[in-house]
């Protein structure tokens, strides 16, 4: 067995994982691990961010971190591996390479795919890129940089350095691997954007003092090298004249963030969704005064105990109820064989506002729950994605949706249909208003309710059925019993 064979089988390495439903990458919010660190099969490692939620991720071997390949905060392609192993750490020293090292093995053409085996977990893919780019040569006495996170800067593969010396190479000193350390030479680390700002500005990347995680120029770098202050071509951060920097930032006065993560994902479902299906929207101003007498009563009944009760509670019945009225509305479109699919469950979505953005997870078999089961997924559901930690198989399989837009105050809105789902329904704020009631004019608790739909699904008269029996129930809570 040669040295390359063993080494290949002592040391493992784990991909980015397809953690949901054909996600395509993955940002790195954290580690739990370094170099060094003793991990065990099922330990979790990391947590990382999809475009739907955020996942901790578990190691499937025994053994000690040798390196991770990226920081945090770093988007990463599913199928590229993220952090490997040693197995076998108590077999002492890696072995070296038969082949002498003067003798290093010429790089692959650039359309040449690498030789070996290339261990791809179940499931997982390879990236698509991963075979396509030119290993970068080490040189001596520069620091080792991860070749994904140098292809993710600079936008293509890093260039061949020059062949070495037809001398002995003195072996490196033992240290554990690390993504902090910038490299001391060879191509400034930056983003493509990044680049093309300082190709437009006429700036020099290698005169850019970086300010970014692991030595990256940023945008703002950028800019403070604009500025007409007096500086050397290389010059440490103290040396930097400090008076001009502002009036860049000011002139400026915009701010740019990356788009992604659940932000990045919902901007492309709602514009999918808003540019496939066609939406009609109907609007419905209803009385609520006896549901918000019935949510106080449930507050004080013995089975609803230590349960969440609020107005969005006895919505959400209501819409079931509503449904199963109208069972032809729970529907979905399938473009591709063209057919209109129709479901025998309700998996009701729930719009959550998170820090990480807005989400839609949903209450599976939604249609089949007793209220105080309803208002015990709902508080798991609401919880979970505070949190952060809604799975991306809760957020898949929806069917019709609520948003609640009024807990911010707001009467009503034309939401948009959660993509592949056939109705959202808005719940407006609960306001005391003027209504007439029994023929006098008295102060009421009103709201606004937006239904959207699918009109290729739901024509003009099934949504205004639906939409009347939905503040129907709510206007007279006892049809609840009667019609549910």
């Amino acid at each position: 067995m040669t040295a390359s064979t063993a080494n290949d089988q002592r040391f493992r390495e784990f991909k980015m994982p397809d953690v949901g439903e054909g996600l395509t990458e993955a940002e790195i919010l954290k580690w739990y691990v370094q170099p060094g660190d003793t991990v065990t099969d099922g330990q979790v490692v990391c947590e990382v961010e999809t475009a739907k939620a955020a996942v901790e991720l578990p190691i499937p071997y025994d053994g000690v971190v040798h390196e991770l390949n990226f920081g945090e905060g770093v988007t990463v392609d599913v199928g590229t591996v993220i952090i490997s192993v040693d197995t076998d750490p108590g077999a002492g020293p890696v072995a070296a390479a038969a082949a002498p090292a003067a003798e290093a093995p010429a790089a692959p053409e650039e359309d040449e795919e690498p030789q070996g085996r290339q261990a791809v977990l179940v499931g997982y893919g390879a990236a698509p890129s991963s075979t396509k780019r030119r290993p970068r040569r080490q040189q001596p006495g520069v620091p080792a940089q991860p070749a994904a996170l140098q292809a993710e800067l600079n936008g293509h593969a890093a260039p061949a350095a020059a062949p070495a010396p037809a001398a002995p190479v003195a072996a490196p000193a033992p240290a554990p691997a690390s993504v902090a350390s910038a490299p001391a030479a060879g191509r400034p680390l930056a983003k493509p954007p990044v680049r093309k700002l300082a190709k437009d500005l006429g700036i020099d990347l290698a005169t850019v003092a970086p300010t970014g995680p692991e030595g990256i120029i940023t945008r703002e770098d950028v800019y403070a090298a604009a500025a007409p202050a007096p500086a050397p071509a290389v010059a440490a951060p103290a040396a930097v004249a400090p008076a001009p920097v502002p009036a860049v930032v000011s002139a400026d006065r915009e701010r740019r963030v990356p788009v992604k993560g659940v932000r990045k994902a919902t901007a492309q479902a709602m514009v999918a969704s808003a540019f496939t299906a066609p939406h009609v929207t109907e609007f419905i101003t209803v009385d609520v005064t006896r549901t918000m007498k019935l949510v106080q009563e449930l507050k004080q009944d013995p089975d609803m105990a230590g349960l969440r009760v609020n107005p969005l509670l006895l919505v959400a019945k209501a819409f079931l109820i509503a449904i199963r009225r109208h069972p032809d509305v729970n529907a979905a479109w399938d473009e591709a064989n063209q057919e209109i699919v129709y479901k025998d469950y309700i998996n009701l979505g729930i719009a959550a506002a998170t820090p990480r953005g807005l989400i839609v997870p949903n209450i599976k078999d939604a249609g089949t729950k007793t209220l105080p089961q309803l208002a015990t997924e709902l508080a798991e559901l609401v919880s979970t994605a505070r949190e952060g930690k809604t799975s991306p198989a809760a957020m898949s399989g929806g069917t019709v949706t609520i948003t609640n837009v009024g807990v911010f105050g707001v009467d009503t809105g034309t939401p948009i249909l959660n993509p592949g789902e056939s109705a959202i329904l808005a719940f407006g704020a609960v306001k005391l208003q003027p209504w007439v009631h029994k023929g006098k004019v008295k102060a009421r608790q009103v709201t606004t309710l937006a239904l959207s739909f699918d009109h290729r699904l739901i024509d003009g008269e099934l949504g205004s059925r639906l939409l009347a029996d939905i503040a129907a129930v709510l206007e007279q809570p006892r049809r609840l019993i009667t019609w549910g």
